[in-house]
Formats: C-alpha cells, sequence, structure tokens
C-alpha cells in the first residue's frame, strides 16, 4: 500500500501531485535544488529535502532521488513530466529499490521512448505510421539523401529519443539535407544524450491528435477521448482542446479504437497518450506515444470528471481499473491556454523575473494549475510555464467566450507574459471556427502580433536582460 509519495518534479506539475496525495490522505514529499527553495511545491508537501544546489541537476540526479526517497521512507516516487519522466533507466533504478514508479514499467517506457522502436511496433500491430526510415546514423549522406528522394520531400528529421518539440528538422529541399542533419543530431545529443535520428515523410499542416490513454496492471486499457493539440509555435504546444472541435464522431471512434490497440500492443499501463497527425484527407498516422502525464492532461479531467493523477496513483497501488470504454462520455468542450513568462516581441525569449502581481482568473468552470504567487521570482533556469488557464463550456462557441474573457481577466504584474498574445488568438476566426492546423500560428504570426496588446508591466528588453543577469549572479554568488 502507498503511504508516502516522493514527488521527483517541480513547479505546477509537483503541486498538482501533493493535492492528488491530499486527496488520497496520503503524504507528500518534494525535492528541490537551490534555486527552488521558495517554489510552491516545497512550501506545500508534507516533507521537502534540498538534493544540489545546481539548478538542474538535482531534479536529473537518480541515485540522490532514489536515495531521499529511501531514507524519507516514501513507498512510491511520482515522476511529474518532463525531467526523468520517460527514462527507463531511472524507472528500473526505483523498481530495483522496492519503490513503486508511478508510471508504466521500465521496459515499456524504454520500447516506447526509442522513436524507431515504437515506429516498429506499431507497424507490426497493424497502426498506421508515416512513411519513412529507420535510423540514419550509421547511413552516409548520400544514402540519406536517396531515403528523402525514394520517400518525397518535404520530409522530417526526428531525434529518436526525443519529445517536446525538441531534435526536430523540417527538411523542403535536398541542398538543406546535410545542415538540417548535422543540427538535429547536435540538438539530440546535446537535450537527450542521444544523437540517433530518423527521417518521416513530412505530412504537411496536419492537425495534432492525442487520445488519452488509462490503464491498469491487469490488462485493462481505455481511452478518454482526444485533445486538439494543432495551436504550436515550432512544434510547442500553445493551446489545447478537448474534445477536438472538427473531426467527426466517426473517425473520433476509429481514432479511439486504435489508440487502444497502440497500448495494448505493448502491455501499457497508468497514464499516457497515443499521438497521431490528422491530414486534410482524414488520414492519421501514429506519431508518437507518452509514457507519462500530460501537461495538458486537466482538459480531459474537465470533460469526463476523471482525474487523472489520483487514478495514476490509485492504478500504482494495484487497484483494477473498473472503468469500460462504455462509461466514458465527455461533456462538452475544455481548451488549455499555457501561460508563459517569455517575451513575444523579443521571438519568445525567456522573461524570468519577480511577479509583483498575481490575479489569475476566476469565475464558474475557470481553472488555474499554477505554482506561481505574488513574489514568486521566476528563475531562469527552467521551462518558462507559469500557469495554465483552463475553461469548460458546454459548446465549442461557448467555451471560446469563456476563454477569452478569463484571458482578458488574468493579471500577471512584474513579467512578461504571452497572455495578450493569446488572447489575440482566443479572438482570431480561424480558432473561433475550431479549423486550423499545425502551421496555423506560424502562417499567421505577424496578423497575431499585430492584434496583441503590450500591457506587460515590465520596461521591455533592458528590464528582462537586468532579470537574467541578476539571477545568475545570485545564483553564482551562492555556489
Amino acid at each position: 500500500m502507498i503511504h508516502k509519495i516522493l514527488i521527483a518534479n517541480r513547479g505546477e506539475i509537483a503541486v498538482r501531485i501533493v493535492r492528488a496525495c491530499r486527496d488520497l490522505h496520503m503524504q507528500s514529499v518534494a525535492i528541490y535544488t537551490k534555486p527552488d527553495a521558495q517554489c510552491l511545491h516545497v512550501r506545500i508537501a508534507d516533507e521537502a529535502y534540498m538534493v544540489s544546489e545546481d539548478p538542474i541537476k538535482g531534479y536529473l540526479d537518480t541515485k540522490k532521488i532514489v536515495q531521499v526517497a529511501l531514507e524519507c521512507g516514501a513507498d512510491a516516487v511520482h515522476p511529474g513530466y518532463g525531467f526523468l519522466s520517460e527514462n527507463y533507466e531511472f524507472a528500473k533504478a526505483v523498481e530495483e529499490a522496492g519503490l513503486i514508479f508511478i508510471g508504466p514499467k521500465a521496459d515499456v517506457i524504454k520500447k516506447m521512448g526509442d522513436k524507431n522502436i515504437a515506429r516498429m511496433l506499431m507497424k507490426q500491430n497493424g497502426v498506421p505510421i508515416v512513411p519513412g526510415t529507420e535510423k540514419l546514423n550509421d547511413e552516409s549522406m548520400q544514402n540519406i539523401k536517396e531515403y528523402a528522394r525514394r520517400i518525397g520531400y518535404p520530409v522530417i528529421l526526428k531525434a529518436s529519443g526525443g519529445g517536446g518539440g525538441r531534435g526536430i528538422r523540417e527538411v523542403w529541399k535536398e541542398e538543406d539535407m546535410e545542415d538540417a542533419f548535422e543540427s538535429c543530431t547536435r540538438e539530440a545529443k546535446a537535450y537527450f544524450n542521444n544523437d540517433e535520428v530518423f527521417m518521416e515523410k513530412l505530412v504537411v499542416n496536419p492537425r495534432h491528435i492525442e487520445f488519452q490513454i488509462l490503464g491498469d496492471n491487469y490488462g485493462n486499457i481505455i481511452h478518454l477521448c482526444e485533445r486538439d493539440c494543432s495551436i504550436q509555435r515550432r512544434h510547442q504546444k500553445v493551446i489545447e482542446i478537448a474534445p477536438c472541435p472538427s473531426i467527426s464522431d466517426g473517425l473520433r471512434k476509429t481514432m479511439g479504437v486504435v489508440a487502444v490497440a497502440a497500448a495494448k500492443a505493448v502491455g501499457y499501463s497508468n497514464v499516457g497518450t497515443i499521438e497521431f497527425l490528422l491530414d486534410d484527407d482524414n488520414r492519421f498516422y501514429f506519431m508518437e506515444m507518452n509514457t507519462r502525464i500530460q501537461v495538458e492532461h486537466g482538459i480531459t479531467e474537465e470533460i469526463t470528471g476523471v482525474d487523472l493523477v489520483v487514478r495514476q496513483i490509485r492504478i500504482a497501488d494495484g487497484e483494477i481499473l473498473e472503468l469500460t470504454q462504455s462509461d466514458i462520455k465527455p461533456r462538452g468542450y475544455a481548451i488549455e491556454a499555457r501561460i508563459t513568462a517569455e517575451n513575444v516581441w523579443q521571438n519568445f525569449t525567456p522573461a524570468p523575473g519577480k511577479i509583483s502581481g498575481y490575479y489569475p482568473a476566476l469565475g464558474p468552470a475557470v481553472r488555474v494549475d499554477s505554482h506561481a504567487y505574488k513574489d514568486y521570482e521566476i528563475p531562469p533556469f527552467f521551462d518558462s510555464l507559469v500557469a495554465k488557464l483552463i475553461v469548460k463550456a458546454d459548446d465549442y462557441d461557448s467555451v471560446v467566450n469563456k476563454l477569452e474573457r478569463a484571458l482578458d481577466e488574468f493579471t500577471i504584474e512584474g513579467v512578461r507574459t504571452i497572455i495578450p498574445f493569446l488572447l489575440a488568438i482566443s479572438k482570431s476566426r480561424e480558432f473561433r471556427r475550431g479549423f486550423f492546423d499545425t502551421s496555423y500560428v506560424e502562417k499567421n504570426l505577424k496578423t497575431i502580433l499585430e492584434n496583441t496588446h503590450d500591457d506587460m508591466n515590465v520596461n521591455h528588453e533592458k528590464d528582462i536582460i537586468n532579470a537574467i543577469e541578476q539571477a545568475i549572479n545570485r545564483y553564482r554568488k551562492a555556489r
């Protein structure tokens, strides 16, 4: 039985897991690095332990995290998302220490974390995949170019161990292949310590549709409908919608059946997602499987009434999934807008600094998942996510109206955020109609920026640069 959970993460997702622990009357244990000493997850957890003075290394130190979990008497470890959440060696170390890893088994993470293996498994089990190749690193540039000619330009290069929009390069003509391959492998090595790269046919302007999977340790697997994650910038999600406003019930049913079949093919358990690309002819292709909780899980919770983080813990604790597919009857629509501390007028550069005022949106069916508060200082070392604004309504028009109202009401002072940018998207004709694809933001960036009102509460570039320099200097002095 699980009584105490160590949370191997920080920020918003760590706060979310602490709250799930409280709902289950379980003890929560936070870890943190020195710059995160005042982070909200540290303040509200039942126990908290500093694992490193280095801002990043502590959250990636498998040995130290497992040691702390054992010393504090934790029964289980929840990895959240990012950091070590999809690292099979971490999951294996947790399991070998006699602790429960709140997620799928290590061998499943390993198989699905390598995109080449995942593609092969999906193909063997009848799941449609994008035409492409196996890994390219052992091939000559001549052979790589030949592969591209065979499947036809444009193509896309992807890091085998990648995720989160990193390690991806689109190649539209042969003369760009060499530079694209070099930069893709370099980024893959830097972010994932794995420079393997593979090639796919580029599905031009697709919709990005992902299905939420929930399965227990006894072979019972269902899906909790889909999310449309097509509003992206440089392969990074900006706004997500559940369910997709522009696919038919028949296509939704077909994709859901395939998603469950894909999860069953790898013996999946706990929470995960099967991600698809959907083209203009409603042909869909397997893209990847995420073996963790997703940033955007909240909108699925809102339309289904299923608490996914609580379910993660209960399934890891050995509970049988009593829900069947017929029990999942989504109601209405939900939208999540990711509020990040970025300067949209300076190519979306991170904008760390001290929050001098924090006034989240309120009202019926408005939810804010965040670790921010007044006087919290956003450090420059991590992802720039400040809050997730989630709204729900009975129909798509109403939920977009609510999103617009909530974004207009949400106020964060002292740092730049992308709230005005998100507000401009929510007012756009394409978004309100529900017909867009992954190219929408890039194609319309100039127009969106023209409609983005600059109401930030800092003095532009100079203050941003000063905030970054001050944070780095404080860190250096602390060392």
